[in-house]
């Protein structure tokens, strides 16, 4: 599935992972490939991306990586959309 990552300034990444866990406001969710179409707030907490990200320099102070997971820091929360295996995660 394609992630894109948006905050105010820019477009983060963009790019293929195989899993997107978020702290929802509701509580923490994963999302895979053919998840159901979903949108939903996020409280603030900690993003786990998986699969092979390469993301571009001027972004990489906002994400953190271990062995085959990334993570990004949701300092403010934000809002996710999963629809037609597209990603779209929404950061302040």
């Amino acid at each position: 599935m394609v992630l894109e990552i948006v905050s105010p300034e820019a477009t983060l990444f963009q790019g293929e992972v195989t899993s997107v866990v978020v702290p929802g406001t509701q509580g923490s969710f994963q999302v895979l490939n053919n998840h159901t179409p979903i949108v939903s707030t996020l409280a603030s907490g900690e993003a786990k991306i998986e699969g092979k990200l390469d993301i571009a320099p001027a972004f990489q102070a906002y994400f953190t990586q271990k062995d085959s997971e990334t993570f990004l820091a949701l300092n403010n929360g934000g809002t996710l959309e999963m629809r037609n295996n597209k990603v779209i995660l929404f950061v302040d």
